[in-house]
């Protein structure tokens, strides 16, 4: 009987595995298919972008912070590899690694003071931030930034075993696999104690605080952990280009990722790849066609707001879950 609840408690822990895997193997597969059909840059862009958007997807949707400052840690993120592969080395790994250190640095510095702040006060806060930093990359830094020139360093990224980052076909492959890695992560965030808190603190702090937990804790975590994956977005942003400027951390693009999380669908797990799609989609088909291709952005925005600020994903997975299950019903029966 032992040997007999045993079999049947590992083929229930192997069905809930393969269930969970089963969403990123299946949404980077269809990514990795896509590759047949679109171009590659664009692929590479919206797999970049989806990391990039994934941070800010985590602080709106989960802790309830939204950032009008991701670019200041996108730069950070680009420029921490920048100085590397212009300065010091040519390993783009290396690059990268330091470009994400930076982040974790920066996000553990200004955490402390931004994530007092609540609603208003800590988009301004943050907005203020890529605004300081735009103009010390622009004009106090420019000895080592050069300014609005940028730094180039595309020559200087050396080729590497297995994956040379160097060559798009191999910068996709990569670009593929960290991302995957990325949603595996924040995927397990959600299933786990702190994932909750973190869900906690946004809808009612003060039963989180009952039950023992620090809200200011949770909340500097997850901005850490947030903006530390945006920083991975902007080393890869830098390494993918081999060019750093001060544009990268243009005010005048804050909104972006915040957009693209409401497009995608607010606090989903996916909402960040979809956005990431319909926003380069449209802006890549629509600029051929009108200069100003922000403003159909901006209608698209202000139906699905009132449509039920639910988002493209977040309206097509409950359709798509039903479905589904019907068919595994279906299926079911069939099999009796």
């Amino acid at each position: 009987m032992r040997r007999t609840g045993d079999a049947v408690a590992e083929k229930s822990g192997l069905a809930s595995a393969l269930k969970w895997w089963a969403g990123p193997v299946t949404a980077f597969a269809l990514l990795a298919l896509g590759r047949l059909f679109v171009p590659l840059p664009f692929i590479i862009e919206v797999l970049i972008f989806s990391i990039y958007t994934m941070g800010c997807n985590f602080l709106l949707g989960r802790v309830g912070f939204i950032s009008f400052g991701q670019p200041a840690y996108l730069a950070v993120g680009a420029y921490g590899t920048a100085f590397y592969l212009y300065y010091f080395g040519t390993n783009p790994y290396l690059g990268i690694l330091l470009g994400v250190l930076s982040g974790l640095v920066v996000s553990g510095i200004v955490g402390p003071l931004f994530v007092r702040l609540r609603s208003d006060y800590f988009a301004l806060v943050n907005l203020a931030l890529a605004v300081i930093i735009y103009y010390l990359m622009q004009k106090v830094l420019a000895d080592l930034t050069k300014g609005d020139n940028g730094l180039w360093f595309l020559t200087n990224i050396a080729s590497t075993p297995v994956l040379n980052l160097g060559k798009p076909g191999d910068f996709f492959v990569f670009a593929l696999l960290v991302g995957f890695a990325v949603w595996a992560f924040y995927k397990y965030l959600d299933d786990t104690i702190y994932g909750a808190c973190c869900f906690a603190t946004k809808i009612n702090e003060d039963k989180l605080q009952f039950l023992g937990y620090s809200n200011y804790n949770v909340r500097l975590l997850a901005f850490v952990i947030a903006n530390t994956t945006t920083a991975l977005a902007g080393a890869m942003y830098a390494v993918y280009l081999g060019f750093v400027s001060p544009e990268i951390t243009s005010p005048a693009r804050a909104a972006d990722p915040v957009v693209v999380t409401i497009l995608g669908g607010v606090g989903t797990l996916y909402g960040p790849i979809v956005g990431a799609i319909a926003y380069t989609g449209m802006k890549d088909v629509i600029s051929k066609l009108i200069g100003n291709w922000e403003l159909f952005i901006g209608f698209l925005l202000v139906f699905i707001m009132l449509a039920g600020e639910k988002g493209i994903w977040g309206t097509v997975q409950p359709r798509l879950a039903k479905l589904l299950s019907r068919k595994s019903a279906d299926g079911a029966q069939e099999t009796r």
